[in-house]
């Protein structure tokens, strides 16, 4: 639906004026051009069109204003006319001329003329009424489709214009490469709206609107010129699909839990794809503990690694011989963790299931670490550190976002009906030998189909022979639903008994059949055909192109279509009916009916070619011509088996059907129809030579066409839908790069546009669910067709909605979040837009020469789809579309494929045959029909040709002023670059400028008499495209392709002026890409100029083409200006070549660089020579300055003199600089000289210095330092001079830990009070989960040691990362709730919004209150020092170290042609060291007039000297994490190795046997002298027994950056100041010290300590503790601490302040050369460096691991209580248990202890008093047991394991012939387990479960601990049930107090323990014969007994009745 307002004139306007009109309708205004000078009468003709999503009602109103228009004020309003738009709505069209009314409502003279039309959606009303839409005498309907015959747009009919101008969107100006940043200067627009003019502009519009509301697609015109008869062709050339990479799987699999089972022995068995590996195997467990780490590698494309399948499977006691049981497995794609965040789940549980059995439920937990890294992924692991926290297993599940934790079984029925258009795939000579011999004709190929899904494979029968099998089969899988795997493999496979090769795949994503939400569906899909694509149909033995048909990547032919449908049916598995196996099954399916996917029709494709330009030389000069073909139609060489019967059979169901149906497709046309035959090739042609490079084909005026007619069911909707979505996402996503765009230029208001596309698309939105709502019920939607229609529109309008709320929250502040949710947006819309159910199969343009196909392109159906609805239309549908033809499948990757094959101008159009009139609308007007002999005269039969009889001869300019960041192409690094610009025919070169990667060119090209067809308006707005390629020239061979870039040039037509806003043309970057990856940017303009002739002369330049004097023609009346003058060359040593002219260059300015040389580092050898005299060459723009000589690489690898300078002009504009080159070349003898190697600094920007503001205080910068401080601002007493900070800071508190934040103003004086705020307090009590924790033995100060700090430390870092993670995630929740509810009610939004905010507030006074004195419990707690650990490298925190030295990669070689950017590694050749400033000259007088300033140090003063100097490094490696495993058992044996210079330490003796995260804990001391030495590489190598120890992976650390850093990262400084104990300071400077010479090197005053605990510096005054205290407890005395207070607040010192390196320890990731980027584990370590001529540091600290503590644990089981009863007595049947408790600590092989047998126990009670005794070793930091033990009997040495401090007790029953039986368990973890009950009684369930209400307790804390403990065991349903209870007393003791009072195990001497006493129950047969009988009769038979005698008594009686009966009567009768 649509109004479309057609503004003519507007007459009697008063005087002379710029004028400009506004029409508004429903709040959208659309603004006309500036019309300039006009007099009486404005002529704007101009078209607006509104889209609109509702019906127009008819009291609505149209408004038109027009303005006097003025550059500097305001416009000045004329006149207004407003018309109610009744009449429209009843007629439809309307032609009105009236006058307007000015502000008073008073009627002027002037009048507007104008035509309005209304396109009603039902086609009630509107201009599509018959008459002008079918064929009709009408002449207007004829000037439609052959506008041939007309001068100017102003007289052209309104239909033409409507046709012209439909499907404008906001800026459609053609963004190529680049966006284009200023649209609006595009477009004959009202000047360039800058951005405060449009501020004027809105507050005249809005009345004063809020600038915060302001949206720029809103005042910026939405209606433009363009007659959009061009699409945006694609610039990224390479399918990126098929290329192979790196991929690594990383599993760790922890432990299990809850297995099912009884006394199991399990394994885990982690299968990747193919790949198997296991783990060991733990003995007698359900719950076993393995922390084991598997790492799969593979190098595959990323569909193929993404559908692989994890498996994990748990396996009961697998050995040598047998395979094991399989207990449970979970499945899940390699995609599903791909998709997660980090790519990786972390410590979450897998739900483990028997597929062999979907009626049982879960058979136990597995805990695991999944993680898949590609290449350049980094991962980061959340720090390892002791996981103490209990495990929620519900909580953590293996399982993405959304899926719910109890997944159920599932059927997925895949239903494969038939197949058609299959290629013949003829292998066997024999199938021709037979047809020569029997004449039977059988179809080559015998087709199956396979389907793949979730790991397993299901296929269905071979039909033989067959082009078009018939199956009806269903292939049925059980797999969980929903599953975690994403995509159904389908395949047609042709069977062949050699092998079986694929035909065609398809893969169906379950995510785009399905969906998950409250209103979602299950998957389904169809019935429905799809596609299948793959390599060319004429069949090879061996095709290249296999892997096409595999699925891997892009199809470049049509294979066959495949009838499939999938259904999912949920299993209710408690049904006994279902089968339990998960096997696929093979079962019949019911046929479907013909006609269920829709009707058929018969559609119509129309091309025609307009140009073929750059057709690559190789293909050789033999006549070219093109093929188009959709499905097997058009395809003439290889397409169909049997043509003729084929085409009927699409067309209908036989043959009489087929004939009657093309008869009566049409009834008007039924006469000519039947001659109608398809053409889908064009004439062969020879190509003509346009330069070395490339051909051309001569399509000058004459344009091939093709037409195709072909048959297919109707599903248009599911492509109009799409379209429709497709259409809103284009446009979202060029909005959101042109906010992109605007916020890196730093172009104003950026915010504006981002409201204006979200503006777009909130109506673009609601737009599509009023057009996808009129869907017709047509009977061949498939029920996902509906579910989808109905998930869209919801998803739409919700996200309609948020987007309107979302606009209402852009500001300024917020555009960056903001920015990024829109781009949630546009992938939500690019997932919805995809449809999985295909209909019309995509078009491919073959290029063919010789009959051999070559290059090809593939054009979606869906894009070139007509439709009466604009927003449904294909976006390139009768459009002129650019297409580059490309090489087939692999061929096309790597350099090969970059190559253009040939660029097209091709224009598609694709319908219904019904709506064939429209197919020419979209062409470039000015053209005559030429038909074949038999469609002479008949209307719309289609063209074989176009002649074009307009002619419109242009100049195009290409300024090429440079290029940078250009790919490098030759191997000294650097390229010989020059450009080629092709436009239509003709191409250019620049020179070639040698050496460079950063090119200026400042070239002008002109391009003279190029020739453009059609109608003179559409060029101005729609040019061809420009096409600039780069290459590299090679003084032999061939120039090298170093990238391509696409431009559209800025049109200028003869009658318009050469002036602002349109021209001159600003220069722009334009991004050039290489394949896929970008490869620089190219700066330049592009004009066309239109030459001015009249008619006369054009007849004349006709004849005259080749005379050069024709161009000089001066201008007829009908002109305005000439063409603007070309300067002559400039400069006299480039000869004639142009420069770009004076108004497109850029305005230069004079800039000073200044160049600080310091060194050069890791030179490597050039040409097999070693650099010994390197010097370093700096260039910018033509200019530059030369190092000193280095006389001695080897020696002294540093610069003598530091600073030089050169002056040079640079643009004024900054995004213009050019690079600056720094090239290093070592000098040989005889004056030659080698490049070593190159670096560009591509922005200067970082290096610009900007002298400061006099009038801005130097203060305001303090004072922001100061804010991001906790600090208090109190006023404080005036006594103290203004301008003085107070920082006060409490004794005991590590300054690091402040949370608050309080704004200080400048000049107030205010205390700092750094105080802990009560949740950091909080935080030192160790997350507990128990109630009544128990904290009583604190470890004392002697217990501390470094690892304690350590601990704390990486606790609270731990802590930080949540808090952090907490803070995003409720950021987020907030979002997504401003979103939600800002929908429904902006109000309650904000309410909600307020209260947190006002919480926050409140908090924050809470703390900054000073603080009660702490609870006397916490009092006596001792505070641990922490430090800072860096879970990163310490780099990345104080970026790079690169406060005023920066290190620049030198690089040399070529870049590789793989994708991949890896090899930039190897091509760097060395370092240099240094640093620039750029500045413009002159400077202000002050700065060169300060105290001390050196004028030769320039604006680098006081940097230090660069001699060589010496240096103790100190390296301390404390451990590595998840290492790569080295060796086959999946560990690594891993040792240190550090090198450093000549120094090479290998701490091979000390590796550590069978680890992946060996705790190291050590120190190296190495002496060096910077700079020869200053690139640390720290190595983890794995030792070997035999061979060579290989290299696990090395980080590399540049030390000379970290010493000279003003961030002064020798030596961390540590929290506080102490000098004995773990914590001892470990400088050799004293704080004092550091400060004072920190002081004096910033000029600064100070410091100054006074009485009180106060210092002085500058005017910052810090408060402090001051007294120490040392080993013997003696205080004294001392300044140290308020020393160390200042250097933690150094950042907070104006000027020269910056945050000093703390204590830490940083973490960096581990590297292999092998593997380029994928991490290979990660090392936490850190460095200290001391110089060598300062006093010698102390020893270095301890940090060896800590030796685990001997304990012993004795555990006395008393007594056992209600123990099931197992066995049942032989004689007396009588049900009794012989019970034993067996209990271990650390598995059962190595320490298991039994009781003694209490037997036969009746009860179930037993009595033991028996003692067990397990000594072990502790870890107390860890909680960890440690135990070493051979891995095996090969094993060469122990293996040390870490296992959780868990306590396991069992009951069993002995059995004296067969094996004991288990019957229940506990497990104790002696960290945390329940405090037992007191009696049995009260000894629950609920115990072992964790689920009871007790306090949890700690063996290590209690040491002594008794009570009753419940077994567990499952029965048969997996239920938990309690099965005994145990009466147990755990005491610990040290190893030490062991020895002091021993005990005995068992009952022995020592403190031995009495006897149990026993009841004599077990041998009661002999003793008591009758005791047991009536043990017997009592208990056993008692019941039975009782109803024996009863039922006797009955019998006895009835049997008495019976006798006597008979006499009695006789007795009766007789009355005896």
């Amino acid at each position: 639906m649509a109004l479309l307002v057609h503004l003519k004139t507007v007459t009697d306007l008063r005087g002379k004026g710029d004028r400009i009109a506004k029409v508004a309708f429903r709040g959208l205004s659309f603004y006309t051009r500036v019309l300039e000078n006009c007099e009486d009468e404005a002529p704007f003709d101009e078209t607006f069109r509104w889209p609109i999503a509702s019906s127009i009602d008819v009291n609505e109103m149209l408004e038109i204003q027009v303005f006097n228009y003025s550059k500097v004020f305001s416009n000045r309003l004329i006149g207004t006319f407003r018309m109610v738009l009744q009449k429209v709505v009843e007629e439809g069209q309307l032609e009105v001329m009236d006058t307007l009314i000015d502000d008073n409502n008073s009627v002027i003279q002037t009048s507007v003329s104008i035509e309005i039309r209304y396109q009603a959606m039902d086609g009630t009303v509107g201009a599509w009424n018959d008459e002008e839409f079918l064929e009709s005498p009408n002449a207007q309907a004829e000037d439609v489709l052959l506008p041939s015959h007309r001068q100017s747009p102003s007289k052209a009919s309104a239909a033409e214009r409507a046709l012209r101008r439909a499907g404008k969107g906001v800026f459609s100006a053609m963004k190529l490469g680049k966006v284009r940043k200023d649209d609006h200067r595009k477009q004959d627009e009202p000047a360039v709206l800058e951005a405060e003019d449009l501020d004027r502009k809105a507050m005249r519009l809005g009345g004063g609107l809020d600038p915060d509301t302001i949206s720029l697609a809103s005042v910026t015109a939405v209606t433009t010129n363009v007659s959009n008869k061009r699409s945006k062709p694609d610039i990224k050339m390479e399918p990126s699909a098929g290329r192979p990479m790196d991929y690594q799987v990383s599993i760790t699999v922890i432990e299990a839990r809850q297995l099912v089972g009884l006394n199991m022995d399990p394994v885990v068995c982690v299968e990747v794809g193919e790949e198997k590996k296991y783990t060991s195997m733990k003995e007698s467990t359900n719950c076993p503990y393995y922390n084991e780490y598997f790492v799969f590698d593979f190098h595959v494309p990323p569909d193929v690694m993404f559908d692989k399948i994890i498996k994990l499977s748990v396996i009961h006691s697998k050995n040598l011989l047998r395979s094991g049981t399989l207990v449970g497995s979970f499945k899940m794609d390699v995609g599903t963790v791909y998709s997660q965040p980090e790519h990786q789940f972390y410590h979450k549980w897998a739900i483990l299931s028997d597929p062999e059995d979907i009626t049982a439920g879960l058979k136990g937990y597995l805990k695991v670490d999944v993680a898949v890294v590609g290449k350049g992924d980094n991962i980061k692991t959340p720090h390892k550190a002791n996981e103490t926290d209990e495990d929620d297993i519900e909580g953590n599940l293996l399982l993405p976002d959304g899926v719910p934790p109890e997944r159920q079984w599932a059927r997925f029925y895949i239903k494969i009906y038939r197949a058609e258009g299959l290629p013949r795939m003829n292998t066997s000579i024999m199938a021709n030998v037979k047809k020569a011999l029997i004449g039977e004709n059988k179809d080559l190929v015998d087709p199956y189909v396979q389907v793949v899904f979730a790991g397993q494979k299901g296929k269905t029968s071979v039909q033989k022979s067959s082009y078009e099998p018939l199956w009806n089969e269903q292939v049925v899988f059980t797999e969980m639903f929903p599953p975690l795997c994403k995509r159904i493999k389908v395949q047609i496979r042709d069977s062949d008994k050699v092998n079986d090769v694929a035909i065609g795949t398809h893969f169906i994503d379950l995510r785009k059949v399905s969906n998950e939400g409250d209103k979602g569906f299950l998957p389904t899909f169809g019935p429905a055909w799809v596609n299948m694509y793959g390599s060319t149909r004429n069949y090879t033995l061996m095709d290249e192109h296999q892997d096409l048909n595999e699925g891997l990547g892009e199809g470049v032919s049509f294979r066959a279509r495949l009838l499939i449908g999938l259904s999912v049916e949920i299993l209710d598995t408690s049904n006994p009916e279902i089968t339990s196996s998960t096997e696929v099954q093979l079962e019949q399916s019911t046929p479907v009916a013909d006609n269920c996917t829709g009707k058929m029709e018969e559609f119509f494709l129309f091309g025609s070619f307009l140009e073929a330009t750059m057709i690559d030389r190789k293909n050789g000069d033999k006549p070219i011509n093109f093929e188009v073909t959709i499905g097997n139609y058009g395809n003439e060489i290889d397409g169909m088996s049997k043509p003729v019967i084929k085409k009927k059979k699409e067309g209908g169901a036989g043959n009489e059907e087929a004939s009657e149906l093309l008869q009566n497709s049409s009834d008007e046309e039924g006469n000519e129809e039947e001659e109608f035959v398809s053409i889908s090739t064009t004439p062969p042609m020879k190509p003509l030579i346009t330069d070395r490079n490339y051909f051309h084909l001569p399509y000058f005026d004459k344009k091939p066409c093709i037409y195709i007619k072909s048959w297919w069911q109707d599903q248009r909707r599911r492509l109009y839908n799409a379209n429709i979505m497709d259409k809103i996402a284009d446009k979202l996503e060029e909005g959101l790069n042109d906010v992109h765009e605007m916020m890196k230029t730093e172009k104003p208001h950026p915010e504006r546009r981002l409201r204006g596309v979200l503006e777009e698309l909130s109506s673009g939105c609601l737009r599509f669910v009023t057009l996808a709502n009129k869907d017709q019920n047509h009977s061949s939607r498939t029920r996902l067709d509906r579910e989808r229609l109905k998930s869209c529109m919801r998803e739409l309008e919700t996200m309609g909605q948020q987007a309107k709320t979302l606009r209402s929250q852009v500001k300024k502040t917020t555009i960056r979040e903001k920015l990024k949710q829109s781009q949630n947006f546009l992938q939500k819309l690019r997932f919805l837009a995809d449809e999985p159910q295909h209909s019309i199969p995509d078009i491919f343009l073959w290029m063919m020469s010789n009959n051999k196909r070559i290059a090809y392109a593939r054009i979606p159906s869906k894009d070139i789809l007509y439709s009466i609805v604009d927003e449904e239309m294909g976006k390139d549908c009768g459009k002129v579309k650019t297409v580059f033809l490309k090489l087939p499948g692999k061929k096309g990757f790597g350099p090969a494929g970059w190559t253009v094959q040939a660029k097209m101008e091709i224009y598609l159009w694709l319908g219904l045959n019904k709506q064939r009139k429209e197919f020419l609308s979209g062409l470039p007007c000015g053209f005559e029909e030429r038909k074949l002999p038999k469609g002479q005269g008949i209307l719309f039969f289609p063209p074989i040709s176009l002649l074009y009889n307009k002619k419109q001869v242009f100049q195009l300019r290409v300024h090429m002023y440079q290029a940078r960041s250009l790919f490098a192409a030759d191997s000294s690094g650097l390229s010989d670059p020059f450009a080629r610009v092709f436009f239509i025919t003709q191409s250019q070169c620049t020179e070639v400028l040698n050496e460079t990667l950063c090119p200026t060119w400042d070239q002008l090209l002109v391009f003279d008499n190029v020739e453009l067809y059609g109608e003179v308006h559409e060029m101005r707005d729609d040019p061809p495209i420009i096409v600039i390629e780069i290459y590299d020239q090679d003084t032999v061979g061939k120039a090298d392709f170093m990238g391509r870039t696409f431009a559209k040039p800025v049109v200028k037509m003869s009658d318009e002026e050469y002036c602002p806003p349109r021209f001159p043309p600003q220069l722009e970057y334009y991004q050039i890409y290489r394949g896929n990856s970008t490869a620089g940017d190219l700066l330049a303009a592009f004009e066309l100029l239109q030459l001015p002739y009249d008619d006369e002369e054009i007849r004349r330049a006709l004849l005259a083409v080749t005379d050069p004097c024709v161009p000089q023609i001066k201008i007829g009346p009908a002109g305005k200006s000439d063409l603007p003058p070309i300067d002559g060359p400039t400069d006299l040593d480039r000869g004639p070549i142009l420069p770009v002219p004076l108004g497109i260059r850029p305005v230069l300015s004079k800039y000073r660089v200044e160049i600080l040389f310091w060194g050069l580092r890791d030179l490597k050898r050039v040409n097999l020579a070693q650099v010994d005299r390197p010097r370093v060459d700096i260039e910018c723009a033509g200019k530059g300055v030369q190092s000193s000589l280095i006389q001695n690489y080897k020696k002294n690898p540093n610069f003598s003199t530091l600073v030089k300078w050169f002056e040079v002009d640079l643009p004024e504009n900054e995004l213009l600089h050019p690079p600056l080159n720094i090239r290093v070349v070592d000098c040989r003898a005889f004056g030659r000289y080698t490049l070593v190697g190159s670096h560009a600094v591509n922005s200067l920007r970082k290096f610009i210095y900007r002298p400061p503001d006099k009038k801005a205080q130097h203060w305001s910068t303090a004072a922001k330092l100061l804010n991001a401080y906790a600090t208090l601002a109190n006023g404080g007493p005036s006594s103290r001079p203004a301008g003085e900070i107070v920082v006060n800071v409490e004794p005991e508190v590590p300054i690091k830990k402040m949370e608050t934040m309080v704004k200080l103003e400048a000049n107030s004086d205010a205390v700092v009070k750094v105080e802990p705020s009560e949740e950091e307090k909080e935080k030192k009590k160790k997350k507990k989960k128990g109630a009544e924790e128990i904290e009583d033995d604190e470890p004392d100060e002697s217990m501390l040691d470094w690892w304690s700090k350590y601990f704390a430390s990486i606790e609270t870092m731990k802590e930080h990362l949540r808090q952090q993670e907490a803070a995003a995630a409720e950021a987020e929740e907030k979002e997504e709730m401003d979103l939600t509810e800002g929908s429904k009610g902006q109000g309650k939004a904000k309410e909600k919004i307020k209260m947190p905010k006002e919480d926050k507030k409140k908090k924050q006074q809470q703390q900054q209150q000073p603080q009660q004195p702490e609870v006397p419990e916490k009092k006596n707690k001792l505070k641990i020092d922490e430090m800072k650990v860096y879970p990163k490298e310490l780099e990345t925190e104080f970026d790079n170290f690169e406060d005023w030295l920066h290190t620049f990669n030198l690089l040399r070689g070529k870049i590789g042609d793989d994708d991949d950017n890896a090899a930039d590694e190897e091509r760097i050749v060395g370092r240099f060291k240094g640093s620039m400033c750029v500045y413009k000259v002159p400077l202000p007088d002050d700065i060169t007039k300060e105290a001390g300033y050196d004028p030769n140090f320039g604006m680098f003063q006081g940097i230090p000297s660069n001699d060589p100097i010496n240096v103790l490094v100190r390296v301390y490696v404390v451990r590595a994490t998840d290492l790569h495993p080295a060796d086959i058992n999946g560990k690594a044996d891993p040792y240190v190795v550090i090198k450093l210079g000549k120094t090479d330490i290998k701490d091979k003796e000390n590796y550590i046997s069978k680890q992946l995260n060996p705790v190291f804990g050590k120190s190296f001391d190495i002496e060096a002298t910077f700079p020869m030495e200053s690139m640390l590489t720290v190595a983890i190598y794995d030792w070997d027994l035999v061979g060579s120890d290989d290299l696990i992976g090395e980080t590399k650390i540049d030390l000379e950056n970290r010493y000279y850093s003003k961030h002064r990262a020798t030596c961390g400084v540590s929290g506080t100041y102490s000098i004995h104990g773990y914590n001892i300071w470990r400088d050799p400077q004293k704080p004092t010290q550091i400060l004072s010479k920190l002081c004096k090197e910033g000029k600064l005053d100070g410091p100054h300590y006074g009485p009180g605990g106060r210092v002085k510096v500058v005017n910052r005054v810090f408060t402090g503790p001051t007294e120490l205290e040392d080993e013997n407890g003696q205080k004294k005395q001392t300044e140290e601490h308020l020393a160390l207070t200042v250097l933690h607040h150094w950042e907070e010192i104006p000027r020269v302040g910056c945050k000093l390196v703390p204590e830490h320890v940083e973490t960096r990731p581990l590297l292999n050369p092998d593997k380029p980027g994928i991490e290979q584990g990660r090392l936490e370590l850190w460095v200290d460096m001391f110089p060598m001529d300062m006093p010698a540091p102390g020893p270095a600290i301890d940090i060896a691991p800590r030796k685990p503590k001997k304990y012993e644990l004795r555990v006395i089981v008393w007594n056992t209580d209600e123990v099931i009863l197992e066995d049942d007595d032989y004689f007396t049947g009588e049900k009794s248990s012989d019970i034993f408790v067996r209990g271990w600590l650390k598995g059962q092989q190595e320490d298991k202890q039994d009781t003694d047998v209490h037997y036969h126990s009746l009860t179930g009670e037993g009595n033991f008093n028996w003692r067990y005794i397990f000594p072990f070793d502790y870890l107390a930091a860890e909680e960890k047991i440690v135990i070493s033990k051979k891995e095996s009997m090969f094993s060469w040495d122990e293996t040390e394991y870490k296992i959780p401090a868990r306590l396991t007790l069992q009951v069993w029953d002995a059995d004296h012939f067969s094996a004991d039986d288990f019957l229940g368990a506990i497990e104790l973890d002696l960290n945390r387990f329940p405090r037992g009950a007191k009696t049995a009684k009260q000894c629950s369930m609920e115990l072992g479960t964790g689920e009871a209400e007790v306090p949890m307790i700690s063996i290590f804390k209690q040491k002594r601990v008794k009570g009753w403990w419940p077994f567990l065991a499952r029965d048969e349903n997996d239920e938990i049930e309690i099965t005994g209870k145990v009466e147990a007393e755990l005491h610990l003791l040290t190893a030490e107090e062991a020895e002091k009072s021993p005990a005995g195990l068992a009952r022995n001497e020592p403190d031995p323990l009495e006897k149990p006493n026993r009841p004599d129950t077990s041998f009661i047969w002999f003793l008591n014969p009758l005791k047991s009988i009536k043990y017997l009769i009592c208990t056993r038979y008692k019941w039975l007994i009782i109803k024996i005698v009863l039922a006797l008594l009955l019998v006895i009686m009835v049997g008495l009745f019976l006798y006597s009966m008979p006499g009695y009567m006789v007795k009766k009768l007789l009355g005896a």
